[in-house]
Order: C-alpha cells, then sequence, then structure tokens
C-alpha cells in the first residue's frame, strides 16, 4: 500500500482501549493524524488526550470520504467499536504501520 501525506482518509482516533472516540475526514491524513498526536491543533481531540489511530479507511477522493465520515458519525458508539475491534481488537495505535508502509523514509511530514 503506498501512504503519501496527501491521501484522503476516514480516522477514528481513541484516548485509549474503550475510551474517548474522534471521527475525522481528511485530504491530508499522515499531517493530519501527526496533528493531532502532536497537539498542534487545539479542539477535542486535544481536551481529551485522543492521540491513538484505531481506525481508517482510504479512499480515492474527498466526497466519499465525506459521506462515509457522515454516516459513521450516525451511529451508535457501540457500531464504531465493532467496526474498530474488527480489524484492531486491541486498539493499537496503527500510526507506526503507516509510516512504516510509507514509501519514501526520508518524508517529513
Amino acid at each position: 500500500m503506498e501512504l503519501i501525506h496527501s491521501t484522503t482518509a476516514v480516522y477514528m482516533m481513541a484516548s485509549r482501549k474503550h475510551g474517548t472516540i474522534y471521527t475525522g475526514v481528511t485530504g491530508q491524513f499522515l499531517r493530519r493524524i501527526v496533528q493531532h498526536r502532536d497537539g498542534l491543533k487545539s479542539g477535542f481531540t486535544e481536551r481529551y488526550g485522543v492521540k491513538r489511530l484505531v481506525w481508517f479507511e482510504l479512499h480515492e477522493s474527498i466526497m466519499p470520504a465525506i459521506r462515509r465520515e457522515k454516516s459513521i458519525k450516525k451511529y451508535p458508539r457501540q457500531w464504531k467499536i465493532n467496526l474498530i475491534e474488527q480489524d484492531n481488537p486491541n486498539w493499537d495505535d496503527l500510526f507506526e504501520s503507516l509510516l512504516r508502509e510509507t514509501p519514501n523514509p526520508d518524508f517529513k511530514i
């Protein structure tokens, strides 16, 4: 899988396993995740310590990604937990795996 900073994605971040969940969408996936992790943007994720990337879905363009994000946000919390645990039962932080899959080792966010 080729991931670059401008990849469009829908993602969920958490404070811990079964903790606070944030659902977002972005056209600059890696950059946005770093912003959440490093507290570079004030708001919900900074306030609640939501820094762990626990689920994501890549998209070809922003409009389908926005539709998907809105549909996920309509579901109850348990549905989101089930979606996360389908592929990530321990709620591991997936950020490091993204860096390993980035083709350019000199890539700077």
